[in-house]
């Protein structure tokens, strides 16, 4: 018995330290769970938008607003929050941000008017700018330094997740029952995230106070601003199509609903296995993973209208958009970092202004092309915006030096 005793003792240290390792990551998990909720919330109008539009009197491109105010209302609250924040302990932002959360759920399923839904939807904008401002940045003092960017990808694994899981699953509660169910659901989502976090998120003081000037001095910078429109480019030909998918489904390539959810299905669980396979070589090539995904945003976005009414050409279309759009936000968020590591949390804010200005002008840009010339057409505005977008990131010129030096220029 006693020639164990000191091997017990050498061993507690090992054991007290997995112990801690464990709980960092489930505090992490715990934010991936917010990040699944908030993303499963902005993203459920997307599968359910012609019930709504039906149940509410507006027309699906109206109904479009429902993507478009959260996204415009976060591109400000962004910086705004994190001005706004100071020294506050982020971990009382966060659980702050999930109370929000739970509360526009719930003003979305009760709405009796558009209005009343577009107040909910309000709500989510000013929660989803500072969530993800936040939650980027923090990731890093959970865990080890050499754990950060595994703990920024587990973070975003929730944002493939509401994909894989949240929007279809959404979409079938709707045809089960309805679309108020669908949110009631994604509140109670967000519910299990607050209770998750206020238990395992340990204090989490601001490494600095974000001040305006951090902000000046980046847009100062020209590759900053090319950086900014590349993302608000590229999401944004994501959002002026994706958004109007659902019509575009049911409409021009006459799918029944099963058929709608089971491919909202492929689509995130394609996009699911994409951000992990991009994880391994984004940080190494971001450029020429953005060009591929970029690419091939727009050779599904091409081919979908011409073979609208072939049923395997559609299921190829949308599984290969899936695969594109399931490393764009990671290929970008990515880039964002390389052009201001000395400010982590005031590009984390750009980052989402910039992706979330995209999602409210592509949804808006996009509903007013659908009420003018169908589905079909913000597919066609998408694949505009995504030309843009590459001819954007082809003026990051490289020679000589590498990509992370020419953007931190």
């Amino acid at each position: 018995m006693d020639l164990d005793q000191p091997a017990s003792i050498a061993d507690a240290p090992t054991s007290v330290s997995s112990a801690a390792g464990k709980r960092r990551w489930l505090a992490v998990l715990s934010i991936a769970l917010g990040s699944f909720a908030f993303v499963t919330t902005e993203y459920l109008p997307v599968g359910v938008l012609p019930k709504i539009a039906a149940d509410l009197s507006v027309t699906p491109g109206t109904a479009g607003l429902m993507t478009t105010t959260p996204g415009l209302i976060a591109a400000l609250s962004a910086p705004l929050l994190l001005l706004a924040a100071g020294r506050l302990n982020r971990r009382s932002i966060l659980l702050l941000l999930s109370v929000a959360l739970v509360a526009s759920n719930l003003v979305a399923a009760l709405a009796t008017s558009f209005m009343a839904m577009l107040i909910g939807r309000a709500l989510l904008g000013i929660s989803l700018g500072g969530f993800w401002t936040v939650a980027l940045d923090v990731s890093g003092q959970i865990v080890t330094e050499d754990e950060s960017a595994k703990a920024s990808a587990t973070i975003f694994m929730g944002i493939t997740l509401a994909t894989v899981i949240g929007v279809p699953l959404g979409t079938f509660i709707a045809e089960l029952s309805s679309w108020r169910v669908s949110f009631f659901a994604t509140s109670a989502l967000a519910l299990a995230a607050l209770l998750l976090q206020a238990t395992l998120l340990p204090d989490l003081p601001p490494r600095a106070a974000a001040r305006l000037a951090d902000f000046s001095r980046m847009l100062t910078r020209w590759t900053v601003v090319r950086s900014l429109l590349l993302v608000a480019l590229l999401f944004g030909a994501h959002f002026s199509a994706y958004t109007y998918i659902a019509p575009f489904l049911e409409d021009n390539a006459v799918l029944s609903a099963t058929w709608v959810t089971a491919l909202l299905l492929g689509f995130g669980v394609v996009g699911f296995m994409s951000n992990f396979v991009a994880s391994a070589f984004v940080t190494s090539h971001p450029r020429l993973s953005l060009s591929v995904m970029t690419a091939l945003v727009m050779a599904s976005l091409v081919a979908l209208p011409m073979f609208a009414h072939t049923h395997g050409a559609v299921v190829a279309g949308v599984l290969a958009w899936g695969i594109a759009y399931g490393a764009i936000p990671l290929c970008l968020s990515v880039w964002m970092q390389l052009t201001s590591p000395d400010r982590p949390e005031a590009a984390s804010a750009l980052f989402v202004s910039a992706v979330q200005m995209a999602i409210a002008a592509g949804s808006l840009a996009g509903g007013v092309v659908v009420d003018h010339a169908g589905a079909t057409g913000a597919m066609h505005l998408g694949v505009l915006l995504s030309v843009l977008g590459l001819a954007v990131l082809g003026s990051f010129a490289t020679t000589g030096r590498t990509l992370a030096a020419v953007l931190a220029q």
